[in-house]
């Protein structure tokens, strides 16, 4: 399966946290995804673009905050997270970029 251009819009970036860390020593990996990205499209697009075989995909939506940014109310963007659980023996090395 090749990777397709939609497949690049749906994976917008690798997510690098403690909690993500941890994540990948259970063989997961997690990305921030398109908010309208469903769990098979992102499967597909994981499965193409980094030539694995994915087990399962959680997601989550985190809802934007209001913040002050320069004194002045602001609203941070929602975002949406793929916990991608990969098949045993397959890997993504995440510090390398997409």
């Amino acid at each position: 399966m090749s990777a397709k251009p939609e497949h690049y819009d749906l994976i917008k970036k690798p997510v690098i946290t403690e909690k993500a860390t941890m994540a990948s020593e259970a063989n997961a990996v997690v990305f921030q995804v398109a908010m309208e990205a469903t769990k098979p499209q992102i499967k597909e697009a994981v499965e193409a673009v980094f030539g694995v075989k994915v087990k399962a995909v959680n997601t989550t939506v985190t809802k934007g905050k209001t913040k002050r940014f320069k004194g002045r109310p602001g609203e941070r963007s929602d975002r949406k997270k793929a916990y991608v659980t990969l098949e045993e023996g397959n890997t993504i090395d995440v510090s390398t970029r997409l």
